[in-house]
């Protein structure tokens, strides 16, 4: 279609009276608020409910407090010590009680009054303080396990989801390489796990406790991909059409098309592209299409009408909010408002239907009268940054024109006027619900103020601050001295925050590692020529170099680097004999691999094998020649106490011979059909010995504990069946050129490997079952080191 195309006038016309109907109701909604707010009708209604509120969370402190060690709050950042202190404290059922509550009120739509809501919160806080106890007493690893993909993985092991869990960590991995520099990642990647969390939740909620367990697990599945595709149009449809990534012509085009795709229930052919944004737009373009008809497939016959109608208008609700411009000074109220009490409650009135939730009119009360309170909320949290991008938001506009419009009403006004309305209107006066509301609220300025500062939080109070100074008071009096208002899914989103930052500055440090250390070693592999050598010993040096001048990962080599420099504080110098001892070690042991009596390959590190530049004979000498050029350099590790080195070349010499074994073993195995235990026995002694061997030496020449040693071997027995899996997967999937050597080479030897014993699905479980081992021995370490755990990322990930 060239990208050109024009809305059919039927489409337009149901699409402007879905449009039209939810405006009718959303003004309604505001009529009533704006009312509120003029008449101040909220003020003494939410003063007793503060009143009533302050007794459970102002108290005064003895002076005796002063000295209990016990009652000093930790810093949340702090957050295995926080949750202790909760626990210690007697304070974490109440914590995570008014958690669980609010997410049931928020996310699933449930009012709190309902005595079976109330005893699946019981259930959920139970187990939730069971898991937080349990994790808290072993402090393991510096972020909670769920925050981690070994964490998701064994969550998907449990519940029998473990496809769908590679499958979505595959996706994640492509969005996070896709998002443009110059959008918010850990944002957009944060925003787009808490979409398929919600997804997850919601079907777990409709569930109920009598389902089956072959159903249970079906429709997790469903909930983990229906999760990704709804979720995906966050990074990819509001996000990018926020940022300044597209130019207007190409943000008016990708609009069309999406609006195109909520009328037609089809996504039309994206068409010519051009221009920087073109490999970006046609990723997003592919994967949005995938994901939509995924959403459109699993819609039952009498939820699919609602999913687009709520898809429209939460997308055109978006664009009405999107192109307004700071610089109009004429927006009216209800242009301002109606467009976020829209978008705020359709985002959540989706997940219904996208996981085709039976129609519930009390759930779409409760949502559609709610989602504007948490927008109010987010918006006063980010007034500053939008300002500062010039975006229109109610906060923004009445900051701007508050002084030439004086029609205008005070958006925070507007929030405690909602806060009232949901309290006493929508949820009946509950009292839990009263308390659970005004935790949140105190928190949300809480956090602000801290976040901004105590200047310019007093900025926003003298602008914004309700009209009636003695409630206003109230509100400041709340948010200086009440406490017990935290939340657990505040405390998640932090922890996501700062795990997604951590882990992009950690993965730059591991690139820039690798390469720089790659490039050293590179500096020190080759072996040089003496005068006077005897012409066939300089032949061999020829062939040995040819062999190392290949385009290598290096990975053993730089695992020592790591290891004995970062780690355990050697020095670079005196280490270089060990870095050069492993490569040739190595290098060795892929020449033999490669002969014509052994694995038969013409083609490594992207050039001719050994054996077919010179003769199967150069070959196997010049291996032979390595290996004792590796016994050499560890011999001259003059640095180190004698014992050690002594103690590591015997390690050393072991492992070889081991090595030696695999590869016997390997060769004795073609044409059989191997277990899967013969086959990670042959893995370790083929793969998973050469990691040992990197991680091990250098603490041996450091002198590291026994337990040490231990853990670091357990870690490199998994991490080669992670690495051998993983080769094998590529040798049926991978691409020849980016991996230097010839595909399907193990069909062709008639080898058995992970994928011909299990198939591809089975051995993708395998190796993310090793990748969960290898990261659980990282816990059993006395060293945190980051570079390990990127290490198995880049194993799983890599294309080569």
């Amino acid at each position: 279609m060239n990208g050109k195309f024009t809305e059919n006038e039927a489409f337009t016309e149901h699409a402007d009276s879905w449009y039209r109907l939810a405006e009718q109701k959303a003004a309604q909604y505001f009529a009533s608020l704006y009312e509120q707010v003029m008449e101040k009708t909220y003020v003494p209604t939410l003063t007793k409910d503060f009143q009533l509120w302050q007794s459970n969370h102002i108290h005064h402190k003895s002076w005796l407090s002063f000295f209990s060690r016990v009652k000093r709050k930790p810093d949340t950042q702090d957050y295995y010590r926080y949750l202790d202190w909760l626990n210690v404290t007697g304070q974490l059922d109440d914590y995570l009680d008014r958690s669980v509550s609010y997410i049931f009120m928020r996310d699933l739509g449930k009012a709190l009054d309902s005595p079976v809501t109330q005893k699946r919160i019981r259930r959920l806080v139970t187990d939730i303080k069971n898991y937080l106890i349990q994790s808290t007493a072993t402090k393991r690893g510096d972020q909670p396990d769920y925050l981690s993909l070994a964490g998701f993985y064994r969550w998907a092991q449990k519940e029998g989801v473990e496809n769908a869990a590679i499958w979505l960590i595959e996706k994640l991995k492509a969005v996070s390489s896709h998002i443009p520099d110059d959008m918010n990642a850990e944002h957009a990647q944060r925003k787009l796990i808490k979409i398929i969390g919600g997804v997850i939740l919601h079907a777990i909620e409709e569930m109920g406790d009598e389902i089956l367990p072959v159903e249970r697990t079906r429709r997790l599945d469903e909930a983990i991909r229906l999760g990704y595709s709804y979720g995906l149009t966050y990074p990819f449809i509001d996000d990018l059409l926020d940022s300044e990534i597209l130019n207007d012509q190409e943000k008016e085009k990708y609009s069309r098309m999406i609006r195109t795709a909520l009328l037609t229930g089809s996504v039309p052919e994206l068409g010519e592209w051009n221009g920087d944004n073109r490999d970006l737009i046609h990723y997003i373009h592919s994967e949005l299409r995938e994901a939509f008809e995924y959403m459109k497939c699993q819609q039952r016959s009498d939820t699919q009408q609602p999913f687009f109608e709520q898809s429209y208008v939460f997308f055109h609700s978006q664009h009405l909010d999107r192109i307004k411009d700071l610089s109009n000074a004429n927006y009216t109220n209800e242009e301002l408002y109606l467009p976020v009490i829209l978008k705020s409650s359709s985002a959540r009135l989706i997940v219904r239907s996208v996981i085709s939730a039976p129609v519930d009119e009390g759930f779409d009360h409760r949502v559609f009268y709610y989602g504007i309170y948490n927008q109010l909320a987010d918006d006063f949290a980010d007034i500053f940054d939008d300002m500062r991008e010039g975006a229109v938001t109610p906060y923004t506009y009445y900051l701007k024109y508050r002084d030439q419009r004086s029609d205008l009403i005070n958006p925070f006004e507007l929030y405690w006027a909602v806060i009232s309305h949901l309290i006493h209107h929508v949820y009946h006066s509950d009292p839990k619900t009263l308390e659970v509301i005004l935790d949140r609220a105190i928190n949300g300025l809480k956090r602000c103020k801290q976040r901004i500062g105590i200047e310019k939080y007093n900025e926003l109070m003298e602008v914004f601050a309700p009209g009636d100074p003695e409630f206003n008071r109230l509100i400041q009096l709340m948010v200086r001295e009440a406490d017990n208002v935290d939340f657990f899914d505040k405390l998640l989103r932090d922890q996501m925050v700062t795990a997604l930052k951590n882990k992009r500055k950690e993965k730059e440090y591991f690139i820039e590692t690798v390469k720089t250390v790659r490039e050293q070693i590179n500096n020190q592999l080759q072996i040089a020529k003496h005068d006077g050598i005897p012409p066939m010993k300089d032949s061999l040096i020829d062939a040995a170099n040819y062999s190392l001048e290949g385009d290598g990962k290096r990975l053993r080599p730089i695992m020592t680097w790591v290891m004995g420099v970062n780690e355990y504080g050697l020095p670079f110098p005196e280490i270089v004999p060990l870095l050069r001892s492993l490569e040739y070690m190595h290098t060795a042991s892929l020449i033999f691999d490669d002969l014509p009596s052994q694995d038969n390959s013409s083609t490594r590190r992207g050039r001719p094998t050994l054996h077919m530049v010179h003769n199967s004979s150069t070959a196997e000498l010049t291996g032979l020649f390595l290996f004792m050029k590796s016994v050499e350099e560890q011999s001259s590790l003059n640095g180190f106490d004698a014992k050690a080195v002594l103690a590591m070349m015997q390690y050393s010499s072991q492992k070889a011979g081991e090595m030696c074994m695999g590869q016997a073993m390997d060769l004795q195995s073609k044409g059989q059909e191997l277990t899967l235990e013969q086959l990670k026995r042959i893995c370790y002694y083929k793969t998973g010995i050469a990691f040992e061997a990197s991680l091990v030496m250098p603490a041996i020449l450091a002198q590291a504990e026994a337990l040490e040693i231990a853990a670091l071997k357990k870690y490199a027995y998994h991490a080669g069946i992670v690495f051998q899996i993983k080769d094998d997967l590529l040798d049926v999937e991978g691409d020849r050129l980016l991996l230097g050597k010839p595909t399907l080479q193990d069909v062709e030897n008639n080898s058995s490997t992970f994928v011909t014993v299990l198939g591809q699905k089975d051995a993708r479980k395998e190796m993310w079952e090793h990748y969960c081992c290898a990261m659980e021995a990282l816990k059993e370490m006395s060293l945190k080191t980051p570079f390990l755990k990127h290490l198995l990322d880049y194993v799983v990930n890599r294309d080569r």
